[in-house]
């Protein structure tokens, strides 16, 4: 119980800093990775750590890129969609749809062995 507890609160603090961290961005950027949050909580992981893995590379992108002046724009390519989904890509532990997708998978596997 108290691994539990310790977990939930690192995960939060660790939450708590990545907000932290992007307040201090310039408005645009700010504006910017506000919205790839909202995409991300639907898509990203569901599990905090991993998330929070997520979001703290996120904020280490936007930062350095505000400070080195990149523009969003090429920070994000003409599609933001398509940069979110990318983004997504290297964090696949966690996310429901991997393992909705897995559990569909195994389902049809299971059903489908036993029609033979």
């Amino acid at each position: 119980m108290t691994m539990f507890i310790s977990k939930m609160l690192g995960d939060k603090r660790r939450w708590r800093q990545y907000k932290a961290r992007t307040k201090q961005l310039p408005a645009d950027y700010r504006t910017a990775i506000d919205a790839l949050e909202r995409y991300l909580m639907h898509f990203g992981p569901g599990d905090p750590s991993s998330a929070a893995s997520m979001f703290e590379d996120l904020a280490d992108l936007f930062e350095q890129s505000a400070a080195d002046g990149t523009p969003i724009r090429a920070v994000v390519g003409e599609d933001p969609v398509e940069f979110a989904e990318a983004f997504l890509r290297n964090y696949p532990e966690g996310q429901w749809i991997s393992k909705e997708r897995e559990r569909l998978t195994d389902t049809i596997d299971r059903v489908a062995g036993s029609e033979s």
